[in-house]
């Protein structure tokens, strides 16, 4: 069993910048993919960004170029940085855990999740 806590999240004009952070309880942290996916009022649940345990990485071509996503083995810990905010980053961010191969991008392949962290952009 994982357990995932966020944190970071706040109010933020727009153009500045978040650091979401997501700590994890496991002895085998550094063999699960991490991800982060948000989610604004009335919409779906989606990909933000992703990190394997070999550093391989992916992001949702909506926040490539603003977004990094980095993780601490030893620290047990991944964190996502949000740099050149928008009102439309406007969401609740969830940080994931995926235990076996699957695809980064899709919320159904993974296994343990965060109860999420508000992050607003202002106009």
């Amino acid at each position: 069993q994982v357990q995932l806590v966020e944190s970071g999240g706040g109010l933020v004009q727009a153009g500045g910048s978040l650091r979401l952070s997501c700590a994890a309880s496991g002895r085998t942290f550094s063999r699960y993919v991490m991800g982060w996916f948000r989610q604004a009022p009335g919409k779906e649940r989606e990909f933000v960004a992703a990190i394997r345990w070999t550093n391989n990485i992916g992001y949702a071509d909506s926040v490539k170029g603003r977004f990094t996503i980095s993780r601490d083995n030893a620290k047990n810990t991944v964190e996502l940085q949000m740099n050149s905010l928008k009102p439309e980053d406007t969401a609740v961010y969830y940080c994931a855990a995926m235990k076996n191969v699957g695809r980064l991008g899709l919320p159904e392949d993974y296994d343990y999740w965060g109860q999420g962290t508000q992050g607003t952009v202002s106009s």
